[in-house]
Formats: C-alpha cells, structure tokens, sequence
C-alpha cells in the first residue's frame, strides 16, 4: 500500500484535533504547524475532511476547526476514505468487480484480501487511539516482528 502525502497529511491533522478536543476550534495554521504541513495544502485537505463530514469549521477571527464526531468514533479508514477515497482499488476499481482471464483469475481473491487485510487494521484504531498513544494490541502484535520493520 502507498501511502499518499494527503492521507498522511489528513491523518495527522486530524489527530491533532484529537489531542485539541475539548479545547475548542484549532487553527490552521496551527495544525499546519505543529506537523509541518503546507498550509495551503492542508486547507485542501481540511476541505475534504469537512465534506466528508469529519470536520466542522468556522470562519473569522474566533474560527478554526474542530472534529465533527469523539475521535473515539473516528477510524484511520474514516480519514483516509474522506480524502483518497476507498483504501484499497485496482486501476481505480474495486476488487469485487474485476474480471481475469485465464490463469491470472486468483488475483481478483488475492486484491479482496489485500483490502480486506487494510481494513483489519483500520477500520480498528482510532484517531483517539493515536492521540493518546494507546494503540490497539493487535497493532503491537503486528509490529513485534523485526520482519514487519523491514521494508521490502
């Protein structure tokens, strides 16, 4: 899976408003820069947030944003569908609806697994989890290998 700069970017805006909940609206040009972020850039992405309903903003010299739902409620799929669309696509396709001829025809159950292994993860860590650095076990049982740091 690649990761693209805008999902990376929504995901850790978004946990900065995680960690502000409670406090009020967050400037952008705070959460641009406490995560180092374009400003320009992430206004886009907070546009696409707000559009898919993750985000609220206001307006003028008291406005900001803020999470539209607890961050309990708000998965890392959440995010990443709200400005990528969904996780996983083949040829900008789902899974589900590609045919293959011949011998490649397993390839179409070995892309629903790959979504589906996406999903596992998450669709199961929250932006609170983040935000409070209390991950999941199973995120830890994942990355207790030295073979899961490698990249490859």
């Amino acid at each position: 899976m690649r990761v693209s700069a805008k999902a990376d970017y929504a995901l850790r805006a978004c946990v900065e408003l995680a960690v502000a909940e409670g406090e009020g609206h967050v400037k952008g040009e705070r959460l641009a820069q406490a995560q180092e972020v374009p400003l320009k850039f992430l206004e886009n992405i907070l546009g696409d947030l707000r559009q898919g309903g993750l985000v609220r903003s206001q307006r003028g010299t008291d406005g900001g944003y803020w999470l539209a739902k607890p961050a309990d409620e708000v998965s890392l799929a959440d995010v990443i569908r709200a400005v990528e669309g969904p996780l996983a696509n083949v040829r900008g396709r789902g899974a589900e609806e590609l045919v293959y001829a011949g011998t490649a025809g397993p390839l179409r159950e070995v892309w629903v697994a790959v979504r589906a292994s996406l999903r596992s993860v998450l669709e199961r860590v929250t932006l609170a989890d983040v935000a409070n650095g209390s991950l999941p076990g199973f995120v830890g049982e994942l990355t207790a290998s030295d073979d899961a740091w490698l990249r490859r």
